[in-house]
């Protein structure tokens, strides 16, 4: 079992949900968020006041899969959430030691399904 982390571009994640839906993984969970990469932001003038805005918003789509699935999520979320511009996101992938479904006490790879 494996847990894969995506952050992407907001305006992708349309597409990435798309995409995740007709390869059969429906499971996932999705955060709004702020981080910054190799974009390292911008500077931004408002009423004659300089900004620098580096925390740029971005989307964490979190996914727990059996192993026979990681590859296909992964391929998956590259494809649909590729622009080949800096900012696209990263993908972590991490082991998942447990998981337990709490309406049923399912647990192990019976519980993500």
């Amino acid at each position: 079992m494996k847990i894969i982390v995506a952050i992407i571009r907001p305006e992708k994640l349309n597409d990435v949900k798309e995409a995740l839906f007709k390869a059969e993984i429906h499971k996932m969970t999705v955060s709004h968020v702020r981080g910054c990469g190799q974009q390292k932001g911008y500077t931004e003038k408002y009423r004659g006041h300089i900004s620098q805005i580096n925390l740029l918003p971005k989307v964490r789509i979190e996914i727990a899969v059996n192993d026979e699935f990681v590859k296909p999520t992964i391929e998956t979320i590259m494809k649909a959430a590729k622009t080949g511009n800096i900012g696209d996101g990263k993908i972590f992938v991490t082991p998942l030691e447990e998981v337990y479904r709490i309406r049923t006490g399912e647990e192990g790879k019976e519980a993500i399904g």
